[in-house]
């Protein structure tokens, strides 16, 4: 099967910075990529080489098979949604849905069934003669959708889309455009640096990190298995053991491990079976609600974090900031590090 994008030794430089740095991979037709990475990684850069807004300085950027590195962006079928929708102030949302089809020539009762239905699609059906200003951010992010699907691009890029809104409306917008995306079939390639939006939505998941992809892999595996020290951190936050801790921890390689594995026991507890213990003391403990993140400075050096449940936190109550305790964990819990 044709990948419907695929990177081939890409690069982006722009003087001294390398913003994608010899960059190969590929996106299956009808998957949900996402890339993930900080501000300065390369991610956004890459989905600007899809989509046509930038030019690769060396390699080939695919689409269906066909090299389109230099063509330019209303040739490719591709469309984009961006953090701040990019609406039209002055139409309403109708006449929004309705701009590609009316730029392509579309007869006005095609193009305005067409929208009336993309609207529909994406639960604003009754919404169509609002202005934008007059629409919540979550409605005029489905706007931005609408737009971006009614001339059924094969590829959907989607750039930071949920970053302008609150906590609440972007975990319900999350289920949406999953559902959304797997009702239409399109590829969606999403880019952000949340990594929860990343784990719960995407089929994949391209870790970047200085113009180079460490990891690429799906959610569950790049969780339990991160093969890298910048993986185990930017996704989860696992704590991260350097050969020189791993050797004090008597453990022969670079590792690291989630902080939900790790128990919290007082100093005087004797030690048992093959497990790790590392001394150390704490730090700050952080309430959650269903747990409490417990940060330890470990005596070998490196502050350590332990998630532990309220039941377990209560079991703790005489400990608190200052006290010394241990931090064990199962010997197989630790996952190796490539470095």
């Amino acid at each position: 099967m044709t990948a419907a994008i695929e990177f081939r030794g890409v690069s982006r430089i722009y003087g001294e910075v390398r913003a994608v740095d010899d960059v190969s991979f590929s996106v299956e037709p009808g998957e949900f990529f996402a890339m993930l990475g900080p501000s300065g990684s390369g991610k956004t850069t890459s989905l600007r080489l899809v989509a046509g807004f930038d030019t690769p300085d060396r390699g080939q950027v695919l689409l269906d098979g066909q090299d389109v590195s230099s063509t330019p962006p209303y040739d490719r079928n591709v469309n984009t949604v961006f953090q701040d929708y990019a609406l039209f102030p002055h139409m309403t949302v109708l006449e929004n849905v309705a701009y590609g089809p009316r730029v392509r020539g579309v007869a006005t009762d095609e193009r305005t069934r067409r929208a009336r239905e993309m609207l529909e699609l994406v639960q604003l059906g009754a919404l169509g003669e609002r202005r934008p200003a007059q629409l919540s951010g979550g409605q005029r992010q489905r706007v931005a959708l609408a737009r971006a699907l009614i001339n059924h691009p094969k590829v959907l890029l989607l750039d930071e889309p949920l970053g302008a809104l609150d906590l609440k409306l972007r975990e319900e917008m999350q289920i949406e455009l999953k559902s959304l995306q797997k009702k239409l079939g399109i590829t969606f390639v999403y880019v952000t640096h949340d990594q929860g939006e990343a784990l719960s939505m995407a089929d994949r998941v391209a870790v970047f990190n200085k113009g180079r992809i460490e990891q690429l892999a799906a959610p569950r595996e790049l969780y339990l298995r991160p093969a890298t020290a910048f993986v185990a951190r930017f996704v989860g936050s696992a704590n991260v053991a350097d050969a020189a801790l791993a050797e004090k921890l008597g453990i022969a390689a670079p590792f690291a491990i989630r902080a939900e594995n790790i128990s919290v026991l007082g100093a005087s507890v004797a030690g048992w079976g093959d497990d790790v213990f590392a001394a150390g003391a704490v730090v700050a403990v952080q309430f959650h609600g269903a747990a409490s993140r417990w940060q330890v400075q470990l005596d070998a050096g490196g502050l350590w974090s332990a998630l532990v449940s309220e039941e377990g936190s209560r079991q703790l109550a005489e400990l608190g900031v200052g006290s010394r305790v241990q931090l064990t964990w199962p010997r197989a819990a630790a996952v190796p590090l490539q470095g």
